[in-house]
């Protein structure tokens, strides 16, 4: 049955997507942040190096390259054999570890980016002159202000991320062997099983809705403009 299979995969997928999210979040905003904040110190060419090479690598390289060093050279890591948290929460942990780290590296490098450029160009805004002019604590400025405007366009891509991730991480799941929707999707193809497809297409697209108005929702929060409007 359909509905059976897609039930039994997408907690696979679900918990890869939050995962991965949460940390190529706290990864990527943390160092753009920390790059703005420091331009051209030692701090902001890390951050930046991060970016450069992070974009650099794609996921199965990256995730064969992983395998490699911490599962066959080094033994610190099991291969990846998933199990519901439910049932072995400690493998299900350790079968995520990888596939999460991979996703994040990949993803947060452009996060990084984006995060710097964004703070970057909130902080030559007139308003935050204004405010260090008023003797506004820079601290203050730039949590309350200056990160929640530069924030507006990243909720953008991190929701339609995050939405495509729950799609399925065709890639990931493939190169770890885990069986979530996107391994299932890959195999409706292969095997040419339509209703399958149709299936797995349809549930990438709702969670793509839902995205959609969560941001829309986020976009309130961040900028009290849209909520006048």
């Amino acid at each position: 049955c359909v509905t059976t299979l897609i039930a039994k995969t997408l907690p696979v997928t679900a918990s890869i997507a939050v995962g991965a999210f949460t940390l190529w979040i706290l990864i990527g905003v943390g160092l753009g942040t920390l790059a703005a904040l420091k331009r051209g110190k030692w701090q902001d060419r890390v951050a930046t190096g991060f970016s450069v090479i992070g974009v650099s690598f794609p996921t199965f390289f990256l995730g064969l390259i992983s395998i490699m060093v911490f599962v066959i050279w080094t033994g610190l890591l099991p291969f990846p054999q998933y199990s519901g948290i439910t049932e072995n929460p400690w493998k299900w942990m350790t079968s995520l570890i990888l596939p999460w780290f991979v996703l994040a590296i990949v993803s947060a490098a452009s996060y990084v980016r984006m995060t710097r450029n964004g703070i970057l160009e909130v902080m030559n805004e007139e308003f935050v002159r204004l405010g260090l002019a008023k003797g506004l604590k820079r601290k203050t400025l730039i949590v309350k202000y200056v990160m929640r405007a530069a924030l507006v366009p990243i909720v953008t891509i991190a929701g339609l991320d995050f939405a495509f991730l729950l799609g399925g991480a065709l890639v990931t799941e493939s190169i770890f062997n885990l069986p979530g929707l996107g391994k299932l999707t890959l195999a409706a193809v292969i095997n040419s099983d339509l209703p399958i497809l149709v299936a797995t297409t349809l549930v990438a697209a709702v969670f793509i809705v839902v995205a959609n108005a969560v941001v829309d929702v986020l976009y309130g929060y961040l900028d009290p403009r849209v909520r006048a409007k």
